[in-house]
């Protein structure tokens, strides 16, 4: 069955001030014609939106226009990465502006307020310089400065909500701060409109709940802020300009008017502005911001760059061949990004809690006002609105909504920064969650590349003038076999003599005349068809076969020399990668296509017990569905025929230097293809589930314990009733407990490596 495309789009959307909002962005989306799917992000401040199969492509200016509409600002994201650090830095300085202004209006009515009951001496002094009813006037102004400066967004946002039907955390503030402000302010101006001896203010409750909040956003905004900082790390990496090359000048231009084709100079030690192609010069380029790979990697003509890479010492010229969006970076930073936006299936459950949270907390604020006015002590009214406001204030579902979204932000920039791409954030929560983990073998267990792997002399011959003579009969040939061969001598430093008289026999070896001698390379039968023998060999060969190698024989002037064998050479660090994912107690197999030989000696060399041979590219899924039952399964590949396993596997692993195929059916890219990357990707993903699972118990248990509390349910029994003052202090403590805590995954050390 084909699969039809589906359209998409994201939004930046502004204004959200808790899961609810997120929520309410989402019901808005879902509503339009044509959508499919959104999932909103409160942490982020990004909405995707996918049509329905079929559907006209997505209007993303209509769909900002229909959330903007429903009471949160938005617009469509731009597809090029931007630093988004300058809009933070203004949100958090707006916020700190606010926080100082309320600050210095509440600390007054403070002093005033608690300084009187505290210090009687005060309280009796500001009476009879102002006057029962002029101090009151005065904490009035401070108060209501207070909550329409500093303090007019909770208003302005939460009660349009509240008339819509739609309450959220404002409306939680506005109602809580407002109510306690109202029913101060009556007891100032019209005392008698209360029931005797109720008449008390309440103003220092209500500026000092505003004004704590707007410190947890604050202190909020701040963390928030650098639970982005890897994407920022990203997006930084791009030079603003690049030394465009016209008619043998270089002229510096904004990165933005490169096209592709253009030619590029780099100069020692600057950052590659693009992707492109080296055509000129030769370098050696830092590509571990990328890869994560620490060693240089060298650059000549024809070899590819990438853009936000440091050179190194030499000059080069490279024609620009992927410009903006299309940038190997920007597609790392969109990867992120949607990672990071992604909902995990845990977060369900989140959702449907703060979905009824908000109208739940008013309706538990209406019955705690009912209860304390029917069932209170004197004055009853007083403490009905006391209590009512504090259950508003304390029940915030800020820390519910960012419990989840800022543990995979932090978890999967954390996971960039060490070359480990998570393509969508559900693979965080599947990873965790995998009992085995299935490896590719050839350019995944093994290097992909035939390489000399054994050359064994036979005695009395010197393996480096034997190897030299072998080598330079091999130049003639451009079998891979031959390559192999030559390679491993010239990284030996042997020079290799002249060779004449090149010939083939297809399938069983090779002649040539080298520096006066005859050199035959082939199978044992095509020495056997000479008259040589190799028995004195035969052990050597027979621990080849004992590998999984074939043997290869080499005679120098009708007598044996040498055997040896060319195979796909295990990666160095694959049996320290094996070795670590046992530790963390997942079960390893290994699904190839080679024969089963082959396949035993490998795994037997890596310690793999559960090896499946033999597999025809359409058999791998099947393969890797046979796994899954014993549990969830992650599959690790990189070649196109690996592509249906990747799909199949809960959780597909690519290496990213592996096809552009394998990349895109997989849940998450190893950039390096460096094997340990495997256990830090489970590693990440393990200490971000935790991590959630720590906030979600902090978020869920803070609300469910001091709700109570709050609407007094302690007091009859322990004479115990929460101020509005303490409920404001702890709710935006919550929310920055949660962000705290996941920043700690920043600084988790990963394989050893900070």
């Amino acid at each position: 069955m084909l699969d039809e495309r589906i359209e998409s789009c994201d939004l930046v959307v502004e204004g959200m001030s808790c899961a609810s909002c997120a929520g309410r962005v989402e019901r808005a989306l879902l509503a339009a014609p044509g959508v499919a799917a959104a999932n909103v992000n409160f942490a982020t401040g990004r909405a995707h939106v996918e049509g329905a199969r079929g559907a006209a492509a997505l209007a993303a200016a209509e769909l900002a226009e229909i959330v903007t509409k429903a009471g949160y600002p938005a617009r469509p994201a731009d597809p090029a990465p931007k630093p988004q650090a300058d809009k933070s830095r203004a949100e958090v300085a707006a916020l700190r502006r606010h926080v100082i202004l309320a600050g210095l209006l509440t600390l007054p009515v403070f002093v005033i307020e608690m300084g009187g009951h505290m210090v009687p001496a005060l309280h009796h002094a500001l009476a009879g310089t102002f006057g029962a009813f002029g101090v009151n006037l005065i904490l009035f102004l401070l108060t209501t400065a207070v909550l329409f400066g500093p303090g007019r967004v909770f208003f302005t946002k939460g009660l349009p909500a509240l008339f819509r039907g739609a309450p959220e955390m404002n409306s939680l503030v506005a109602l809580g701060a407002g109510a306690a402000w109202a029913y101060s302010s009556v007891a100032t101006f019209a005392p008698g409109l209360l029931p005797a001896g109720t008449a008390h203010v309440y103003y220092e409750s209500a500026a000092l709940i505003v004004t704590l909040i707007l410190v947890g956003r604050y202190l909020e905004a701040r963390a928030r802020g650098r639970t982005g900082q890897a994407i920022e790390k990203l997006v930084g990496l791009q030079p603003r300009t690049a030394r465009r090359v016209e008619d043998g000048r270089e002229i510096e231009v904004p990165i933005e008017e490169i096209q592709p084709g253009a030619l590029l100079r780099v100069r020692p030690g600057e950052r590659i502005p693009l992707d492109g192609t080296l055509v000129e010069g030769h370098s050696w380029v830092d590509e571990a911001m990328i890869t994560g790979e620490p060693d240089p990697v060298e650059k000549t003509a024809e070899a590819r760059v990438i853009g936000g890479t440091v050179n190194g010492t030499g000059t080069f010229t490279f024609r620009a061949t992927h410009v903006g969006a299309e940038t190997v970076l920007a597609q790392i930073v969109r990867m992120v990004e949607d990672a990071q936006g992604d909902k995990l299936p845990i977060q369900a459950l989140v959702d449907q809690v703060t979905r009824w949270f908000v109208p739940g907390i008013m309706a538990i604020a209406a019955l705690t006002f009912a209860g304390w006015l029917v069932f209170g002590p004197s004055p009853a009214l007083a403490m009905a609105v006391v209590s009512a406001v504090t259950v508003l204030i304390v029940a915030c579902p800020c820390a519910m909504g960012l419990a989840t979204p800022t543990s995979i932000l932090v978890g999967t920039g954390r996971a960039a920064e060490a070359g480990i791409l998570f393509r969508r954030g559900a693979a965080l929560q599947g990873l965790a969650g995998v009992t085995t983990i299935a490896f590719d073998k050839t350019g995944t267990l093994t290097e992909g590349k035939p390489r000399l792997t054994d050359f064994i002399a036979a005695e009395g011959r010197d393996r480096a003038t034997t190897l030299a003579l072998v080598a330079a009969a091999e130049t003639g040939s451009e079998h891979p076999t031959a390559r192999a061969i030559v390679a491993a001598a010239e990284a030996d430093g042997l020079a290799l003599p002249a060779a004449s008289g090149f010939a083939a026999t297809p399938g069983k070896g090779v002649e040539a005349h080298v520096d006066g001698h005859v050199v035959l390379l082939g199978n044992e039968g095509f020495l056997a068809g000479r008259g040589i023998g190799t028995e004195a060999l035969a052990a050597a060969a027979t621990g080849l076969e004992g590998k999984g190698r074939s043997p290869i024989f080499a005679a120098i002037d009708g007598e044996a020399a040498a055997v040896l064998a060319v195979a796909d050479a295990i990666k160095p660090e694959a049996a320290a990668a094996l070795a670590a994912l046992r530790a963390a107690g997942l079960e390893i197999a290994m699904i190839t296509g080679d024969g089963a030989a082959t396949a035993r000696a490998i795994a037997g060399e890596l310690g793999i017990t559960s090896v499946r041979a033999n597999v025809l590219p359409g058999e791998k899924a099947e393969a890797v569905k046979s796994l899954q039952a014993n549990g969830p399964v992650a599959f690790v590949g990189d070649g196109i025929n690996d592509a249906p396993a990747l799909a199949q596997a809960d959780v597909g692993l690519a290496i990213g230097t592996g096809t552009d195929i394998a990349i895109d059916a997989a849940d998450a890219v190893l950039m390096s293809g460096e094997l340990g990357n495997v256990a830090m990707a489970v590693e990440i993903s393990r200490a971000t589930m935790r991590n959630i699972r720590q906030n979600l118990v902090w978020a869920f248990g803070y609300n469910v314990a001091l709700v109570p509390v709050a609407a007094g349910l302690l007091y009859p029994a322990f004479g115990i009733l929460m101020s509005p003052i303490l409920a404001a202090g702890a709710m935006a403590a919550s929310s920055v407990c949660v962000v705290s805590n996941a920043l700690r995954l920043r600084r988790m050390r990963l394989g050893g490596r900070a």
